[in-house]
């Protein structure tokens, strides 16, 4: 089978096409034909060896790991309605590659109505905007910021506060990412800008994927008894909080990661009722051949790219 491995940390250059035996699937496992594989910022974080604890790598590895296809095989005890059946899922060998194992009990059906790109988009970025607002949730009339705001996440995470009836406003860079933002119904705020927070007005609540000064900016934004909700570090730092900070707002930290995976079928399934209905809009703007995971990972770093992106074997 054709993957993808990092054999070393280091730039996009590190991703090297392989070809690996194709796998059989064990006990309770499906084995993927993938068409799609999901890429984020935290595959190229974690590329680089800078990944966040609770994501620990070692080279060599199959980077990635949500992807969506066709079960082509079941391992013994796995009922055989599962043969045929198109399914998200992840898989825990890595998902850059053609053919993935992936354990029966976290794999979802995709609707019919529904496509492979747009099921993967909120598979993991759509369960975790789900959560990201029970942890943290919203009200109506609240003045909310997403940093970053039209990301793979963040595009979702604007669209639920928006539903809630916060009014949102989505941090994102150059006018392509202002008029997608604008599209899904949000104001935006250009943080290229001169003193850009210093013309948000004061912030209720702040959900932070970015850290670094960006995420330190937004966070001075909010109002005494506000909320913090941090959930990435895309600048290679988490945003600095400091006792002040906790004694004033309320916090949650990139540690709330791991609290939500034990309901994540949960919040899969939601997100994908949601989005079959028409009611969740994921956006996929661009898919690359497996082959090419370099030039995905370097448009990811150079912020070349909105919303989310996928890799096609």
């Amino acid at each position: 089978m054709d993957a993808i491995t990092v054999t070393r940390f280091g730039g996009p250059e590190v991703l090297e096409p392989v070809t690996l035996p194709t796998p059989e699937p064990a006990e309770g496992q499906l084995r993927v034909a993938v068409e799609y594989a999901g890429v984020g910022w935290l595959d190229t974080l974690l590329r680089r060896g800078d990944g966040p604890a609770e994501f620990p790598v070692r080279p060599p590895y199959v980077p990635g790991g949500a992807v969506a296809g066709t079960v082509t095989a079941t391992g013994t005890g796995v009922a055989g309605e599962w043969l045929g059946a198109r399914v998200v899922t992840r898989a825990p060998g890595g998902g850059y590659a053609d053919t993935v194992l992936a354990d029966a009990g976290f794999a979802f059906r995709v609707p019919d109505e529904l496509g492979l790109p747009e099921a993967l988009a909120v598979l993991d970025d759509g369960s975790t905007a789900v959560a990201l607002l029970e942890k943290t949730p919203v009200s109506a009339g609240e003045d909310v910021l997403v940093v970053p705001g039209v990301g793979g996440l963040g595009s979702l995470l604007v669209q639920l506060a928006r539903d809630a009836g916060a009014a949102v406003i989505a941090a994102v860079r150059g006018p392509e990412k202002l008029a997608l933002a604008r599209s899904l119904g949000v104001r935006a705020a250009d943080y290229a800008a001169p003193d850009w927070a210093g013309r948000l007005p004061g912030l209720d609540v702040v959900f932070d994927g970015v850290g670094g000064a960006l995420g330190s900016a937004a966070l001075a934004r909010l109002r005494d008894g506000g909320r913090f909700s941090g959930y990435g570090m895309s600048s290679g730092a988490p945003t600095a909080l400091t006792d002040a900070d906790r004694r004033r707002l309320t916090v949650a930290d990139m540690s709330q990661l791991p609290e939500f995976w034990p309901d994540t079928p949960r919040r899969i399934r939601h997100a994908l009722a949601e989005t079959a209905a028409g009611r969740l809009r994921p956006v996929v703007t661009r898919i690359y051949p497996l082959r090419e995971a370099v030039r995905a990972h370097e448009d990811i770093e150079r912020r070349r790219v909105t919303g989310k992106i996928l890799l096609r074997p």
